[in-house]
């Protein structure tokens, strides 16, 4: 055996290491967001009185549930987009009478279909496993859902913009742009436990209001409306701004050429 190859090994898979955005993700982004959004939970578990929190089990549970919907909605559209890079499909696709603007419209309806399977999927396992029904909710879910689903959209169209303008090289966004939100939008405790500086941005983002929300009907059974138009407002303003971004980026990855 030779130390200098094996070396030599240790410098090649360090390198690619330092250049690859899947790699630092792994290594960095994955046990920072697991030790600040559980962090942040337990925090706000141990400030309560006694350590007990009514429904604890269930506001947690059903944050799951519901954040499944923000990430299905953005992973479903950054992902199908990466498919067709994977497969060398993008020219073909787009050499079709088919517009970005169509294919836009059937990830999404591709996503709202999934969604609905792991939503099911979802809160069976709760009902199965904890006797918790989610249901408890009631129909005044459904606008809360509406807006998350379009959460999921805006992000999922603003990573593909960065992914179809700058290519696999930065894959990775597919997976962990939605999760940036994550800290921010209270899904497992409530606003107050962030620190100052982060509310302020909390307040910016529409799935705080519904995570909000959705703990206060848990908690007494009434539906924030003004969340919910807040969220649902802020939405359309995101979402808007996010489709004109991936349709500038589409037609500047078209001018350079979609094959490259």
């Amino acid at each position: 055996m030779s130390f200098q190859r094996i070396w030599a090994i240790v410098l090649r898979y360090c390198y690619y290491f330092l250049r690859s955005w899947d790699r630092l993700t792994d290594s960095v982004y994955w046990p920072i967001l697991d030790i600040t959004l559980w962090g942040l939970a337990s925090k706000w578990i141990l400030t309560q009185q006694e350590g007990k929190v009514p429904h604890l089990a269930l506001i947690l549970l059903t944050g799951v549930v519901f954040w499944q919907v923000v990430w299905r909605g953005s992973y479903e559209i950054s992902v199908n987009l990466l498919e067709e890079f994977w497969n060398d499909n993008l020219v073909n696709l787009f050499a079709t009478s088919l517009t970005k603007y169509e294919w836009m419209a059937g990830v999404m309806l591709v996503g709202l279909v999934k969604l609905f399977l792991t939503l099911v999927v979802g809160i069976a396992t709760v009902w199965l496993f904890y006797s918790l029904n989610i249901f408890v909710l009631g129909w005044s879910m459904l606008p809360f859902v509406a807006s998350l689903l379009m959460s999921g959209w805006f992000v999922g169209f603003f990573s593909s913009g960065l992914i179809i303008r700058y290519g696999e090289k930065i894959q990775t966004l597919a997976w962990v742009m939605g999760w940036m939100l994550a800290p921010f939008s209270a899904v497992f405790y409530p606003l107050n436990v962030l620190p100052e500086w982060a509310q302020v941005i909390a307040r910016c983002l529409p799935t705080t209001y519904v995570f909000e929300g959705m703990r206060q009907i848990i908690a007494n059974g009434s539906p924030p409306w003004d969340y919910v138009l807040i969220s649902l407002g802020l939405n359309v303003l995101y979402l808007g701004a996010s489709v004109a971004f991936f349709s500038y980026m589409f037609e500047q990855r078209r001018w350079r050429g979609l094959a490259k």
